[in-house]
């Protein structure tokens, strides 16, 4: 099993779920030394990326002993808000903060930067008893909009669709309603998951479920769930999310993953984002399932 060092005492991520309470710091290079002890460094946000940010996180450990690194989750919103109120060092999102997000972390004297350390392809997943192998956007965007409630109209059978969504403060419900559902809302019946786990657990059991995962959890769940073919429209060919398709775009649902600090890094912070932007960080991104970035890196 794999250990991040969380406040003080050693917390075992199982399923990529972790917490921990924290500590004062400082709104650059980390949370400073307690009393002869190491730098603590804290991560908080997006529950896509927390799997990738411990993993991270524990190479850099070996690496830099003297520095320790708390990673949680909650969603992109929960860790945009901890940097603006500047209870985190590092917040990890699945989107991009908003302008009145920008502006508020400004008003505080948190200059947002942004780092963009890997890619994402989202999975539109089903029970692998459901015969549907594809969608278009369209489709799947009728189907989380609520004009389309049976896999019938979709080329299914005759049942209900069982639509799970995560919940609002997560940076993919955010990125899926943007960018698959055009901004419309969710039907109103959409079941929100508190945690990508969640979904990828339901899916599994319930025939008539869908939901939509980052890919490396996608990956993760294997044969526990089917990952369909997504069509940008009728004419478009069937495409699978991949490292290669989300690199070439083809993949239509796709996304970069952010790291961001309150203000232009230092110390120990700026040495963990620097390791994320390098060949070991970025090997670490494929290896947990997501899409390493190219020449020219994130910043």
């Amino acid at each position: 099993m794999k250990r991040v060092f969380v406040v003080g005492c050693w917390l075992t991520v199982i399923a990529g779920l972790l917490a921990f309470t924290s500590c004062g710091r400082s709104d650059r290079g980390g949370s400073g030394k307690g009393p002869g002890g190491p730098t603590q460094v804290t991560i908080k946000g997006s529950d896509t990326m927390v799997h990738l940010a411990s993993t991270w996180a524990e190479a850099f450990m070996k690496e830099h002993p003297d520095i320790n690194v708390s990673v949680t989750g909650g969603g992109s919103g929960t860790g945009i808000a901890a940097l603006i109120n500047g209870t985190t060092d590092l917040c990890a999102a699945s989107r991009e903060m908003k302008p009145e997000e920008l502006q508020m972390a400004k008003e505080k004297d948190r200059e947002a930067k942004e780092f963009v350390v890997g890619r994402d392809g989202i999975a539109v997943v089903v029970n692998p008893a459901n015969p549907i192998k594809e969608l278009t956007v369209e489709q799947i965007r009728k189907i989380y909009t609520g004009a389309y409630e049976k896999w019938s109209q979709v080329g299914g059978p005759d049942e209900k669709i069982i639509v799970l969504s995560r919940e609002s403060s997560s940076g993919t419900y955010v990125f899926f309603q943007e960018h698959v559902l055009n901004k419309k809302d969710y039907r109103a019946d959409a079941r929100l998951m508190p945690a990508t786990s969640a979904i990828i657990q339901s899916v599994a059991s319930e025939k008539s479920d869908i939901g939509y995962v980052g890919l490396g959890y996608a990956t993760e769940a294997g044969n526990k769930i089917k990952t369909l073919g997504v069509k940008k429209d009728d004419a478009s060919p069937v495409v699978m999310p991949s490292e290669a398709t989300v690199v070439s775009g083809e993949y239509a649902i796709a996304r970069p993953l952010y790291l961001y600090t309150p203000g232009e890094p230092t110390g120990a912070a700026k040495q963990f984002i620097d390791f994320c932007l390098g060949p070991k960080g970025q090997e670490i991104v494929r290896e947990t399932g997501y899409v390493p970035l190219g020449p020219g890196g994130g910043k």
